[in-house]
């Protein structure tokens, strides 16, 4: 049988503020355990939450940047559980009336094709508290410096099916973000997670299946390996005539594999009720309009705008749209060399490529992209060829200075004296008779081949510095 995954997914979001959604704690990542948490935090006797304005703007900006309905009047409950790093026994969350209402949000698949995925909602919600599990000794230690942090949780419509398409949506919803500069987005920290709804279905059928949640997954890859597993699993039962139960599943990638954690809690074990130390959030046209009047460019319209403004093709303008940082490098590169399709392959090839390799990133490159757009200009301009132009990126790249200084202190400036390079062709001639025959004796398309070695030793007698241009129009009229 064929089956359809149907896949949702619950993003939870580390909003970038400097202080906690409901307190004055700092929120900075990898403190000494338990120094960032205050009586607030640990729910201490007498103590009032304050909500964080901060957290609620971060919010509507997320809400406009999808084209989501903004909730005008956004309610606050406390969610009841047990968790051991959850000092209160609840989490003060949003219920029936988030901050953010239904929205749609565009992705890009690897193809270069483009869909829609629906956005249920985005409601602000503090986080728990962390448990930690190593050098403990078979105890657990509980870590209380993330109680309180704000978060955003964000509720995808089931519209996903493939694996890729979730990627894709996690990717795309990471580029919006730190384009916002809500949230850093980063996985590894934990200030982007994710929670994987799974369930399978025969193809062709409306009906949806039972599903499984993978909690917490922490990367892109694993996402995509995590789901790729959980259908398989899925599957294998269903063609077995078993039944998937409903519960919640955790990925391990060590092993590649999801195991259970726990059965999948229903609405009614979450029991929420009204939170009664905060007042409603309510906002008005005024406010939202303030808020999506300081909105950046965000990343769909700056690929678009790539693709129109600089003739770029749609990978190249994914690519360099992808992070605000990145984006910003790339158009400062066009401004400084005049040449956009140039600059494109430069920050991809070369720039990225280094950035890979020294494990760095667009932030802490050593060559500017002022710098860069200098060396382009050099290319253009005829000083250099664009195979001298690496070694001079290299050198850049380790603080020997500008793409001038290091052309003029290694005598790199590329050779387009014609006499100059007429007499290297002519010694390349004399020194090669045999091949000169076979090209005299070949048809025109067999001599477009032929040159090639004649160039290639021009340019060796030249020590790379000949203008390849001036070689081959010359050789064109010298090999007659």
């Amino acid at each position: 049988m064929q089956w359809e995954s149907v896949i949702g997914l619950e993003v939870h979001l580390q909003l970038a503020t400097h202080s906690k959604i409901f307190s004055g704690s700092p929120t900075t990542f990898g403190a000494e355990p338990n120094t960032q948490a205050n009586a607030v935090d640990l729910a201490m006797p007498g103590m009032l939450p304050v909500l964080n304005a901060q957290a609620v703007h971060f919010a509507v900006m997320f809400g406009l940047g999808i084209g989501a309905q903004i909730g005008k009047r956004s309610v606050f409950d406390r969610k009841n559980y047990f968790y051991p790093d959850l000092p209160k026994g609840y989490q003060i969350s949003q219920f029936q009336d988030p901050i953010v209402g239904s929205g749609t949000f565009e992705i890009q698949l690897e193809d270069g094709s483009t869909r829609d995925i629906g956005i249920t909602r985005a409601h602000l919600e503090e986080d728990a508290g962390k448990s930690l599990h190593e050098d403990f000794h078979g105890q657990t230690g509980i870590d209380l410096n993330r109680a309180g942090t704000p978060l955003l949780e964000i509720v995808s419509e089931p519209d996903i099916r493939k694996a890729a398409e979730a990627v894709a949506y996690l990717k795309a919803l990471h580029s919006l973000v730190t384009y916002l500069g809500i949230s850093d987005g980063n996985m590894a920290e934990g200030s982007m997670r994710c929670d994987v709804n799974i369930s399978l279905r025969p193809a062709g059928t409306e009906t949806l299946g039972t599903r499984a949640e993978i909690k917490n997954v922490n990367s892109f890859r694993f996402v995509e390996k995590a789901i790729r597993h959980e259908i398989e699993r899925q599957a294998d039962i269903l063609e077995d005539g078993g039944q998937v139960v409903q519960e919640t599943r955790l990925y391990d990638a060590d092993r590649d594999e999801t195991r259970s954690m726990r059965s999948k809690e229903v609405a009614n074990d979450y029991r929420y009720f009204p939170e009664p130390d905060l007042l409603p959030v309510v906002i008005d046209d005024a406010y939202i309009e303030a808020v999506r009047a300081g909105l950046p460019e965000l990343p769909t319209e700056k690929r678009h705008r790539f693709i129109d403004e600089y003739g770029l093709g749609n990978y190249d303008a994914n690519v360099l749209a992808d992070s605000r940082a990145l984006a910003d490098y790339f158009e400062t590169v066009v401004a400084a060399s005049g040449d956009a399709k140039i600059a494109a392959n430069w920050v991809q090839v070369e720039l990225l490529g280094q950035l890979n390799r020294s494990e760095l990133q667009i932030g802490d490159s050593p060559v500017s992209a002022e710098a860069l757009g200098g060396l382009i200009k050099r290319i253009l301009d005829n000083s250099i060829s664009g195979k001298i132009a690496k070694q001079v990126f290299e050198a850049m790249w380790q603080g020997e200075g500008s793409a001038d200084d290091i052309i003029e202190a290694r005598g790199l400036q590329q050779v387009s004296d014609s006499s100059e390079l007429e007499a290297m062709i002519d010694e390349v001639i004399s020194g090669n008779a045999a091949q000169v025959e076979q090209y005299l004796a070949a048809d025109e398309a067999r001599r477009k081949k032929l040159v090639g070695f004649f160039v290639g030793q021009v340019m060796k007698l030249s020590k790379g510095q000949a203008n390849p241009q001036m070689v081959n129009q010359l050789l064109a009229k010298k090999l007659i």
